[in-house]
């Protein structure tokens, strides 16, 4: 069993580029474009996680264009510090610095340029040794 998420970008094309620059996706599987060549649906993947992705046609609006988040995903990475700075390097906006958590992972947040927010994180090892010696579940 999978969930997979979905999401609508009124670029395909341009959010693949960026997502695989700043966040290190993979194209995956075949693509369908329209008769005019746009993309109307493809897939990413992150590891062996998937992000699919089409879009929707002319009346879509993305977060960017109104103004609010409608989502957001988080997602485990092996070094979030790396991660952090390839994001940062390749343009995306920082929603939320890299930090620790309260609830020991940590984190940063950042926006594609359409404007759908992504959360990286993995386990802190500070944090993590803490609440075990404290005998919390983390």
């Amino acid at each position: 069993m999978a969930i997979i998420a979905y999401l609508y970008y009124s670029d395909v094309a341009s959010a693949q580029r960026f997502l695989n620059k700043a966040f290190g996706f993979r194209k995956h599987g075949p693509t369908n474009k329209d008769a005019h060549g746009k993309i109307r649906h493809s897939a990413m993947k992150f590891g062996k996680d998937l992000v699919m992705m089409g879009c929707p046609g002319a009346d879509y609006k993305n977060p960017r264009e109104l103004g609010q988040a409608t989502q957001c995903l988080f997602i485990n990475v092996a070094s979030v510090d790396e991660h952090f700075e390839r994001a940062k390097k390749a343009g995306a906006r920082i929603i939320q610095e890299l930090a620790d958590t309260p609830f020991g992972q940590r984190r940063y947040g950042a926006e594609d340029p359409e404007g759908h927010q992504w959360f990286f994180g993995m386990q802190s090892r500070n944090k993590g040794k803490e609440s075990r010696k404290k005998g919390k579940k983390v």
